[in-house]
């Protein structure tokens, strides 16, 4: 560990510096990797633009179509064409999408995968070729396979811990007792597997407390699933449900409708991603509270990890195999966080 931590450490000192001193100095200061004569945005001479492939789960999502608004707005700051390739929420139609691309030209990919392992096979010819992949928010394969398959590094935010802000927070609201909804994501995606685990770990302190249907129902991030799902739970419970937790805002605001005028109309809805949306649906009170997958930081320090590897001429193993993005509980009781995030996440800024 000794030999390791130091290496982890300078690196994340210089992307700390990169973010910290402005695009100009920081970010594209990156000694002695990047030499040759080039034109950059400005069409003055100055380094060369890379070329990035991008993916994540499905740009239905309002959390995955921010990302790739992040990816291209900081993309064009730092001299770097974005392509990207929209997973569809089908792990088959994205690894088709990659499948094609990887005997392109590229100085690194960053990808969300829609499924864990869907993506191992041409990540692996990424490899074989040189190219860079870093993960972006859930496993592209095991931590322990990440290397040897090609992934340089995983940055993610802490699913588990995501969940338990939010299911906390509503047990604190409602005092511990009573019924709850569980809307997952989709079952094989690594980070709705923690978010499952993270609300687990909340009820198992509070036994007072029932889950309708006695576990978790995958809705595989589609809202209308959701929402069917959670009327079809609403209707067979002839007691008031106290509260429920939805593995996203978009899941959680198609569905939150349903509880008005039936005898749930006092249910408090909790959920995770917590950018404009659900922010707004939290100032409303449509939502109790959310806590944010900060998904502009996750995307963002993909990209600026990318292009310190490609511009360096960086080893793998000076990069730190995982970079974890924290994210505030946002709720009514704490407005000023909920001011800041409202602004650090909104697309002209692109940074939480």
């Amino acid at each position: 560990m000794s030999n390791i931590e130091p290496t982890r450490r300078s690196f994340l000192e210089r992307l700390a510096t990169g973010t910290g001193i402005g695009l100009g100095l920081g970010i594209a200061g990156c000694a002695g990797g990047d030499q040759q004569p080039a034109v950059n945005a400005s069409g003055k001479p100055g380094r060369r633009r890379l070329r990035a492939a991008f993916s994540n789960a499905g740009l239905q999502s309002t959390w995955c179509a921010l990302g790739k608004s992040t990816a291209e707005l900081w993309g064009d700051l730092l001299d770097i064409d974005i392509e990207w390739f929209d997973g569809e929420f089908d792990p088959e139609k994205q690894r088709n999408k990659i499948d094609a691309i990887v005997h392109k030209e590229w100085d690194f990919c960053c990808f969300q995968a829609v499924q864990i392992d869907s993506l191992a096979a041409p990540v692996r010819k990424l490899k074989q070729r040189g190219i860079p992949v870093i993960s972006m928010d859930t496993l592209l394969v095991d931590m322990e396979k990440m290397r040897e398959t090609g992934v340089w590094c995983e940055v993610t935010p802490n699913h588990v811990d995501m969940a338990e802000k939010s299911v906390g927070y509503l047990m604190q609201k409602i005092g511990g007792k009573g019924k709850i909804v569980h809307i997952g994501g989709l079952a094989a995606h690594s980070g709705a597997q923690g978010r499952k685990q993270g609300c687990e770990n909340i009820l198992a302190k509070y036994p007072e407390v029932q889950v309708v249907g006695g576990e978790v129902r995958w809705c595989d991030w589609k809202k209308e699933k959701a929402r069917n799902t959670f009327e079809s739970l609403l209707e067979q419970e002839k007691t008031p449900i106290a509260g429920a937790f939805f593995h996203s805002d978009d899941m959680a605001l198609a569905a939150a409708p349903a509880i008005k005028g039936t005898i749930h109309k006092d249910m408090l809805i909790v959920a995770v991603d917590g950018q404009k949306e659900g922010l707004e649906a939290v100032q409303s009170g449509v939502l109790a509270a959310t806590t944010v997958n900060p998904v502009c930081r996750i995307h963002r320090t993909s990209l600026f990890i990318g292009q310190f590897i490609a511009r360096n001429s960086e080893k793998i193993e000076t990069v730190p195999m995982e970079v974890i993005t924290p994210g505030p509980l946002c709720s009514k009781d704490h407005p000023n966080e909920l001011a800041a995030m409202f602004y650090l996440a909104d697309p002209t800024h692109c940074i939480v």
